[in-house]
């Protein structure tokens, strides 16, 4: 049985009154001071990488940091660390999960062949 993908937490750089969150560079700051979390990390020497479970990116025009949920397996207090920079600055916090590559493709069967 294939595992369950993990969830992940889409932080946005808006508040809940619909405000832009400022500075402008606030989600490449946050995943800037996490990059030493994740699979591959080589402590605080170790080169500039955003790490594979916070990583910032662009949904539109609206600034974003995806929190993975596998983050809180290997480092709780990072996680939590994330999650309480979202809720202390009043930032929408959406959770989802990665769907599976072949989710909505249609499979050919026999009926439709």
């Amino acid at each position: 049985m294939a595992e369950a993908p993990p969830t992940e937490y889409f932080i946005q750089g808006i508040t809940s009154k619909g405000r832009k969150f400022r500075p402008s560079d606030w989600s490449e700051r946050l995943a800037g001071v996490m990059s030493c979390f994740g699979p591959g990390a080589k402590g605080p020497n170790a080169r500039l990488q955003y790490s594979l479970y916070v990583r910032p990116t662009l949904i539109g025009d609206l600034k974003v940091v995806i929190l993975d949920s596998r983050l809180r397996d290997i480092e709780p207090m990072a996680f939590d660390f994330v999650l309480n920079f979202a809720k202390d600055n009043d930032l929408v916090v959406t959770e989802a999960c990665e769907l599976p590559a072949h989710h909505g493709t249609q499979q050919k069967t026999a009926e439709n062949a």
